[in-house]
């Protein structure tokens, strides 16, 4: 045999171990790897059918207090800034009470005086009782004494009076907190001079831990499916991986027209911790309005590429794509509407090189 002939048939039995080899070991690793692979099959469930709606966290009606002040002076000291927490019964500022502390002592003096001219009056009646008794004075000089000692009772109780007024107006000189919050403006300065008139000056605004509420705006295309009690959840921009809770506590009976929209505001009670929420905050709402039995599939197995969304369905032993329309999503589930049926076999992992690529 000639040596080139020796040679082709080496190179060619190589060449054909080595195809055998690849093919061998292609087979294997396909087998490995559909062997790793987990199936799902979609099956019926009840999922709540829900509204999308956007909406925005404000301060409910009596949750924000503008504490003034009731009495003129000069700021003494001011034990708020913006920010601070503050308890129900905290002092927030005093005014200079010396000016009523002055007019107090004056009116307890006019008590006093008062006191000694119904003492004199009473005696000056006891005796022209006695002379009257006697007949040595006229009955109306008995009447006379006897509206005297009326007359300094009442000059007695006017000047209570006016020691009661003065001393509830020192009561006014310190300013306390009337709920628990947080300091959310302060308007006032030590050393400042306020006028107390028929608008008292506000010192601090105060917003009450807890006191948010949602107002979501619906359309009026859904706002038919809306009832008072239905459940819902929302998220906010600054916290999108948290979801809080809330429940429908009413719904305007009046529309808001929005860029030619027409939109109902629904209000939603907050049933949350609210500590990481703040007002004026936007918000994505999810408000469910019932219950219905459909296809879900995991929501694991759903992908979304610029096309839309898809998931990979075996068919005759092949991997098929197949683009599927989606719904509600609820606890790791999704809604299929569209391109699965009850009996396919989606693939929930691994995905498919492309697939992992895609998303």
């Amino acid at each position: 045999m000639r040596p080139a002939v020796v040679i082709a048939t080496g190179v060619a039995t190589l060449l054909l171990a080595t195809g055998a080899w690849w093919g061998w070991t292609r087979l294997a690793a396909d087998d490995a790897a559909t062997a790793d692979r987990t199936w799902v099959t979609p099956e019926r469930r009840k999922v709540g059918a829900t509204v999308l709606a956007t909406g925005i966290l404000r301060t409910r009606v009596g949750g924000e207090v503008r504490v003034g002040a009731q009495l003129s002076g000069i700021v003494e000291k001011l034990n708020v800034v913006v920010g601070s927490k503050i308890s129900k019964g905290d002092v927030i500022a005093t005014i200079d009470a010396r000016p009523l502390k002055a007019r107090l002592a004056q009116a307890r003096a006019q008590i006093a005086v008062a006191e000694q001219e119904l003492k004199r009056a009473e005696v000056e009646l006891a005796r022209s009782e006695r002379l009257d008794q006697q007949r040595l004075v006229a009955r109306s000089d008995v009447e006379d004494k006897s509206l005297a000692v009326s007359e300094a009772r009442a000059r007695l109780e006017k000047a209570r009076r006016d020691a009661a007024v003065v001393e509830t107006d020192l009561n006014y000189a310190v300013i306390q907190s009337p709920i628990t919050g947080t300091v959310a403006s302060v308007t006032t300065q030590e050393g400042e001079t306020v006028a107390a008139s028929f608008n008292a000056p506000t010192f601090a605004t105060i917003i009450e831990d807890g006191a948010l509420e949602l107002i979501a705006l619906v359309d009026e295309t859904d706002i038919g499916n809306v009832a008072v009690g239905n459940p819902v959840s929302f998220t906010v921009e600054s916290f999108p991986a948290l979801e809080f809770a809330g429940r429908v506590e009413r719904i305007a009976p009046k529309g808001t027209i929005i860029s030619g929209v027409v939109n109902f505001e629904v209000m939603i009670s907050i049933e949350s911790p609210v500590e990481q929420l703040k007002p004026d905050m936007t918000t994505n709402v999810s408000i469910r309005t019932a219950e219905r039995e459909t296809l879900v599939l995991p929501s694991a197995a759903i992908q979304k590429d610029d096309s839309g969304r898809y998931v990979w369905v075996e068919k005759g032993g092949e991997l098929q794509r197949r683009t599927v329309t989606v719904g509600a999503r609820d606890a790791g589930i999704t809604e299929i509407r569209e391109g699965v049926v009850a009996g396919d076999r989606v693939l929930l992992s691994p995905l498919p090189a492309t697939a992992r690529e895609a998303s």
